[in-house]
């Protein structure tokens, strides 16, 4: 049926934005050295992520150092990791949830009205954590763009935004649309309650006749 392409697209959709949000997790290059104005050493490249800062020498030679004290964090780079977190573990169960509910699997087969609720649920899930990666990327997004424009901050010490980023904003937008492709589509019953039980037509009596 149509309704049930339509859950296969969107629940494809929101687990490519699943598998992004990994990704861009555990990446390093969240924020990358920028080269504008006069600072235009290139003999090395500065990236920092979540969880280490690398540099990485024109000779080849990269070097990784992984951040030591949590409480010593910016507030971005804290609140990104808890969002980024919670987006990819809501992720995991908007999977298993949705997968239930889906038309093209066996579970709650016996029970229609029952299936297409759980695959909403699953497909909400999926936006909430789209919306919790978004609010992590964006924050940090904001804070390079802040700095960068800030005439007070030294010009070896801004940065511009890095590959990571452009991967996690992609995988929550398709996280979202994801979700809400299934919340759209797996609301809606096959048939419902009126076509199964048509109303029964009134028949008249049959009248006898008369000489």
């Amino acid at each position: 049926m149509a309704s049930g392409g339509m859950q296969l697209v969107g629940f494809s959709l929101a687990f490519l934005g699943f598998v992004g949000l990994i990704i861009s997790t555990t990446m390093t290059e969240w924020k990358m050295s920028s080269y504008a104005g006069d600072n235009i050493i290139t003999a090395q490249a500065v990236y920092e992520g979540l969880w280490q800062s690398c540099v990485y020498q024109s000779t080849g030679q990269l070097q990784c150092k992984v951040f030591d004290s949590l409480l010593q964090l910016p507030m971005e780079v804290q609140a990104a990791r808890g969002f980024m977190l919670s987006g990819i573990l809501l992720c995991g169960i908007a999977v298993m949830v949705a997968s239930v509910g889906m038309k093209c699997t066996k579970c709650l087969e016996d029970d229609i009205e029952l299936k297409n609720k759980v695959a909403v649920a699953g497909g909400a899930v999926f936006v909430i954590a789209g919306i919790c990666a978004f609010v992590a990327t964006i924050w940090y997004g904001d804070n390079i763009r802040r700095q960068f424009f800030n005439p007070f901050t030294p010009t070896n010490a801004k940065y511009e935004f890095g590959k990571a980023l452009y991967i996690g904003w992609g995988a929550c937008a398709l996280t979202v649309i994801g979700g809400s492709l299934l919340c759209c589509n797996c609301g809606k019953s096959s048939g419902g309650t009126a076509a199964r039980y048509p109303a029964a037509r009134p028949t008249q009596p049959s009248q006898p006749g008369y000489v």
